[in-house]
């Protein structure tokens, strides 16, 4: 088995290449299940989750080697259940994490066995499978995936995005909800949004199991988008060469959208003008 790291590469590599910097090692507290990893490009900082140690470790953004996090969330206050993804608000100072039943916010600079300052959790959220989040500073929401609702049939389609404001805490209805047959969302993987154009960017899965499940894509909705709405755009098929996207990132000064594969153990970068 590979050892846990974080590589950083050349924007225009293309093929096989080397990484030009490497953090990994026994000190960096990386695990196996590093299945989120947000830049905050504010104050040049990597937060990483990691599901086996229930924490949220911060590097710096020049971090390099052997090098340990400068802060770790991680304790029982914390109400953290293995956590999967996050996200951090680096203009409200804030870090976002999804919880199963909950989403949980902590301060930016939280360290140690602390407390989140809002929970949004109750009957009335409908959060249930959350394991995404994202955090659109500008136009002030969150944006959750949950995924595969058993309740409605557990297939394509089953997943949804439920969108809350920003500074929402208990429970609190969703303003918006995006799930039906038409979405064809059923597991939703790492978000990302574009506040200049309040979109929302998922990698969609449809299978935990299979090695290339059928349908994947790349779909774009609006932060206005509401009930059983296919995607704006999509980014999949034979074509695209997705196979199993589960994480994705932008880069409006190029116009591009950046894949990252786990079948192919590839990162794809398509050029979309039409979402800048």
């Amino acid at each position: 088995m590979a050892h846990p790291q974080i590589a950083a590469f050349a924007r225009l590599a293309n093929g096989t290449v080397t990484a030009h910097r490497l953090l990994a090692g026994q000190k960096t507290l990386l695990a196996r299940t590093m299945h989120d990893i947000r830049y905050d490009a504010v104050h040049d900082e990597i937060l990483v989750s990691n599901q086996f140690g229930q924490a949220i470790l911060t590097f710096r953004g020049g971090a390099t080697g052997e090098e340990a996090p400068i802060r770790i969330i991680q304790g029982s206050r914390t109400q953290l259940k293995r956590p999967d993804r996050l996200d951090v608000d680096p203009i409200n100072n804030e870090i976002f994490v999804p919880n199963r039943d909950s989403v949980l916010v902590f301060p930016r600079e939280a360290n140690g066995n602390v407390a989140p300052i809002r929970v949004i959790r109750g009957p009335a959220t409908q959060l249930r499978n959350a394991n995404s989040v994202a955090v659109d500073p500008v136009n002030n929401v969150v944006v959750v995936g949950l995924n595969k609702l058993t309740e409605y049939g557990g297939g394509r389609g089953s997943g949804a995005l439920l969108i809350f404001n920003r500074t929402d805490d208990g429970n609190v209805q969703p303003h918006g909800i995006i799930r039906g047959p038409a979405t064809e969302i059923s597991i939703v993987e790492q978000i990302q949004v574009y506040p200049p154009r309040g979109w929302i960017i998922i990698p969609q899965s449809t299978d935990w199991a299979a090695a290339t499940p059928e349908g994947a894509f790349i779909g774009v909705w609006s932060i206005r988008d509401h009930g059983d709405v296919p995607a704006r755009w999509k980014i999949g098929g034979p074509k695209s060469t997705i196979e199993r996207p589960r994480g994705v990132a932008l880069n409006p000064r190029t116009k591009e959208i950046i894949v990252a594969d786990m079948r192919l153990n590839s990162v794809l970068t398509y050029y979309f003008p039409e979402i800048f």
